[in-house]
């Protein structure tokens, strides 16, 4: 199950009870966890919209929240998943939100694998702050979409991607098949991509000062 609390929030900094805001959000999550054990949940993190300030702005803010919300479950057979190690609470990346955010799309999907909470992902493309957009992938930034499937593919991800856009002036499936080409042709570029001199230059920069550099540079032909 996913959420994205995008009501969920406050509109003034002076005034607002921060914990108690906390407090019932996680606690409210952690009552529906328990009513239906063993079913896992992803949070989508936003800084704004609909609500001035969400509740979880960043992707820091979403991991916290994993954790608190996990240590509140009662059930026993949510707390016994727990203890083998399992995690009931992931995260729902959105490239869209990422930027509304300032932060940097495959630093994100690399700090949630890091922490094996990377539930699902949501691909589109949204210049830096500004309202959501939701564009089409690789329609703005197209570096940032690449750049996080390389981070993906070093995790070992192999799970689904949700396109997450609102096509304008033309059919859902013409932006469909926009968004899958897309996606497509990055794959293969990095696919394409000399791993192994990569590697080498990252782990011993001082025999390899602007190889990383060339390397991407030539994979732009």
């Amino acid at each position: 199950a996913g959420i994205w609390p995008g009501s969920d929030g406050y509109l003034y900094s002076l005034g607002t009870n921060y914990y108690d805001m906390w407090d019932r959000f996680e606690d409210a999550v952690a009552y529906a966890m328990d009513e239906a054990p063993g079913v896992v949940v992803a949070i989508e993190p936003k800084p704004y919209e609909p609500t001035p300030n969400n509740i979880y702005r960043t992707t820091v803010d979403g991991i916290l929240a994993c954790h608190d919300i996990e240590s509140r479950l009662k059930s026993e057979i949510n707390k016994d998943l727990l203890k083998k190690g399992y995690r009931l609470l992931g995260m729902q990346p959105e490239i869209g939100h990422i930027r509304m955010g300032f932060e940097d799309a495959p630093y994100v999907f690399s700090r949630a694998t890091r922490e094996g909470r990377l539930f699902h992902t949501h691909w589109n493309s949204q210049p830096l702050g500004n309202y959501d957009q939701d564009l089409n992938v690789g329609v703005v930034e197209w570096q940032q979409a690449e750049a996080s499937l390389f981070a993906l593919k070093m995790a070992g991800y192999n799970e689904y991607f949700g396109i997450d856009i609102n096509p304008e002036r033309m059919p859902v499936q013409k932006a469909i098949e926009i968004n899958s080409t897309a996606l497509n042709i990055m794959n293969e570029r990095i696919s394409s991509l000399p791993n192994e001199e990569i590697v080498e230059a990252y782990f011993d920069p001082e025999n390899h000062r602007g190889d990383i550099e060339l390397i991407l540079t030539k994979s732009m032909k």
